[in-house]
């Protein structure tokens, strides 16, 4: 008796855990166990294991916003027990409009269950459960399946199973547990409501791709958008409340599991302050942003975008500078190079100082991008009556560079020298706020990386905005078919003040958008001023070339030029209301709520993320957007129009041009009926691209 006794027993536990898979239609479920039986009063792991079809899921403890979670029902013997099931980290399963949470594949749900202590080695113990899905893919289908498990009851520690003991094993131990030593904590200010999260373990992460699940259905805004801000030991979720809390629910604690740099982990926070090291460093980085790309790669964009630079529409009153000062030195082939030189080494030392600048800002935590300066009002007030002092130096109201003293030749060259160098500085200044092809791409990756990297990639960048006019300067044949210099060059220079009129005018209007009406009669009261200065500047130098010192003249104008900068930089434009720009289209200001609620209704929507100052961007709405055809296939094929608007700083706008890896505006995104990813239009627009696009949404 005692050897067939020891004989059935080693069968048994030859054999394991008994159970036969179960087929309910959409997926395959049987009961595991991570050990071959459980010693009397002891514990063993056993799981619920799914087999889901390619195309169909199950859902998480918290599904989302539609579905139900899997359950498990237990039909045990007398004194055994179960405990709830270890949730393993979910995926996000969007459909259409809607955000859900569940599993695809094949899937463990690991569950402890107890023996009791009386339990008899030798019997086997059959484990029964009702287990209830809901399957789905285009449709949801409700399945069951019973299921049983035969587990043997052993003296002493069972083997592990070879099969499901290190698969139930891998499962417990990536299911979201707690970090040690991160606090969290979450503030509801009625609209939004953010989550804080804080601790060593958190330094330095990336956070591109954080996310937040909630244990609880109904409190976050499942399919908005979760914006991140990052800290030196942590980040700050700013979430959307859900239906429970827009009704008025009260919220005492926000659990939860936060995916983020590919792992997961427990969150329990209550609400309070945020703890420090949470925030202060502004929106990550997107890690797709660099589309792949090394220094080197990104380093060859940025000089290719340079040399496309030259064709944008804002450096077009640039180029009369530049032709200027090109046809003066034409038949000079020394002076032409110096001019050339001068010219680069403005470009350069602009691109970088202005590189370091925006590192700067972005490590402090702004949200800023390229063409950041023109976002400050004083700064274009500035601009506009810089380029007003231009036009009337080409008009030949006074002269740059001239002293109120008699001057010699070679004063006179390195006035030149000066004057092309502060061309190549205003040339980059102004041709800030437009973004060439193959420009956003190596910008936004360069800003997620080293300042190192950054500034190689912007100095590039300058190299080939340069190129151009540093080559012709070192090119005697070219410079050869020029005509000799004469009187025709006077006249030729006069006519180019006219471009630098208009960029002045554009730049008072960019003001007008920004800071409202009251700003225009600053700037216009300025702009006078600015050319009363100049005329006495003009005055005192004819003065001075008839042998005279016209001091008074000279001081006056420089006292007034002063008091017009004043005057223009002085008011409080950053409580100015911005003036709404007419609109063109039917167009919406663009939130992300506003986009969720949209896509929500089944919508195809077209996002244009735009500023006032982007000459590119005015071109891209002229020539692409504000056209009859287009307007009536907005109309025609139901697609939402919404603008953001990047004219002022906004850091939500900042966030979304970082996650899809751009520095600055234009970006323009297409999200089709469909509910996938958007197609992110080239930054250079024609109508026939956009009518193509809007076919797309609205088809898909």
């Amino acid at each position: 008796m005692r050897f067939l006794t020891g004989l059935l027993m080693a069968l048994a536990m030859a054999g394991g855990a008994a159970a036969q898979p179960v087929d309910t239609g959409h997926l395959e479920a049987e009961l595991v166990a991570s050990t071959r039986g459980v010693a009397p009063g002891q514990s063993v792991q056993v799981a619920l294991r799914q087999k889901i079809d390619d195309g169909w899921h199950t859902y998480w403890r918290n599904s989302g916003d539609s579905g139900e979670a899997t359950q498990v029902l237990w039909s045990l013997p007398q004194g055994w027990s179960a405990g709830p099931i270890v949730w393993p980290a979910p995926k996000r399963l969007p459909v259409g409009p809607l955000m859900n949470y569940g599993f695809e594949g094949e899937i463990l749900l690991p569950m402890t269950l107890t023996a009791p202590a009386d339990a008899r080695p030798g019997e086997s113990v059959a484990l029964k459960a009702k287990a209830n899905f809901l399957v789905c893919a285009e449709l949801c289908v409700p399945e069951e399946a019973d299921l049983t498990l035969n587990l043997p009851v052993v003296a002493g520690a069972p083997p592990a199973d070879p099969k499901w003991g290190p698969a139930i094993g891998r499962t417990l131990a990536d299911a979201p547990k707690p970090l040690p030593a991160v606090k969290a904590a979450f503030q509801h200010n009625g609209e939004r409501f953010t989550l804080a999260v804080a601790g060593p373990p958190l330094a330095s992460v990336n956070g591109a791709d954080a996310y937040f699940f909630p244990y609880v259905g109904g409190v976050v805004d499942h399919a908005a958008p979760q914006l991140v801000e990052r800290g030196p030991e942590g980040l700050t979720l700013s979430l959307k409340p859900g239906s429970d809390l827009a009704a008025g629910a009260p919220l005492t604690a926000l659990d939860g599991v936060l995916a983020v740099d590919g792992k997961v982990f427990e969150v329990a926070a209550a609400a309070g302050p945020a703890p420090a090291q949470a925030a202060g460093l502004g929106p990550p980085p997107a890690k797709s942003s660099g589309g792949g790309f090394s220094l080197m790669p990104a380093a060859a964009l940025a000089f290719v975008g340079g040399l496309i630079l030259n064709l944008m529409p804002c450096v077009f009153p640039i180029l009369a500078m530049k032709a200027a000062s090109l046809a003066g030195h034409a038949h000079e082939a020394a002076g032409a190079r110096r001019q050339g030189l001068a010219f680069g080494a403005g470009v350069l030392v602009t691109f970088l100082a202005l590189a370091s600048v925006l590192i700067a800002l972005k490590a402090a935590g702004s949200a800023v991008g390229w063409g950041f300066q023109l976002q400050s009002p004083p700064v274009v007030a500035v601009l506009a009556l810089l380029m007003l002092a231009v036009a009337l130096n080409l008009s030949g109201v006074f002269e740059v560079g001239a002293s109120l003293q008699n001057v010699g030749a070679p004063l006179a060259d390195r006035r030149g020298l000066a004057g092309a160098f502060f061309t190549g500085v205003l040339a980059v200044v102004v041709a800030a706020p437009c973004t060439a092809p193959l420009m956003g791409p190596a910008i936004g990756w360069a800003l997620t990386q080293t300042p190192v990297a950054a500034l190689v990639v912007f100095l590039a960048l300058g190299v080939g905005f340069a190129a151009p006019f540093v080559l012709a300067a070192f090119a005697p044949a070219l410079l050869n078919r020029l005509p000799k210099p004469g009187p025709w060059m006077s006249v030729f220079k006069k006519a180019l003040a006219f471009p630098m009129y208009g960029a002045a005018a554009w730049l008072v209007w960019v003001l007008t958008l920004q800071a409202g009406a009251p700003a225009l009669a600053r700037i216009l009261a300025a702009a006078i001023v600015v050319a009363l200065a100049a005329w006495l500047a003009g005055a005192a130098q004819r003065q001075m070339m008839l042998g005279r010192r016209p001091a008074a003249l000279g001081g006056a104008s420089a006292v007034l030029a002063l008091l017009a900068v004043g005057a223009a930089v002085y008011p409080a434009y950053a409580d100015a209301p911005a003036a709404a720009a007419p609109a063109k289209l039917a167009e919406e200001a663009y939130s992300p709520q506003r986009l969720a609620e949209l896509r929500a209704q089944g919508k195809p929507v077209f996002v244009n993320y735009t500023a006032a100052w982007c000459v590119s961007c005015q071109v891209n709405d002229r020539l692409a957007l504000s056209t009859p055809k287009v307007a009536d296939a907005f109309e025609a094929k139901g697609v939402a129009y919404l603008k953001a608007d990047w004219t002022r700083r906004d850091p939500v706008i900042a966030a979304d041009l970082a996650r899809f890896g751009r520095a600055g505006v234009p970006l323009y995104l297409v999200y089709g009926a469909d509910g996938g990813e958007p197609k992110i239009l080239p930054a250079i627009l024609t109508e026939g691209l956009v009518l193509r696009a809007l076919d797309a949404a609205s088809a898909g």
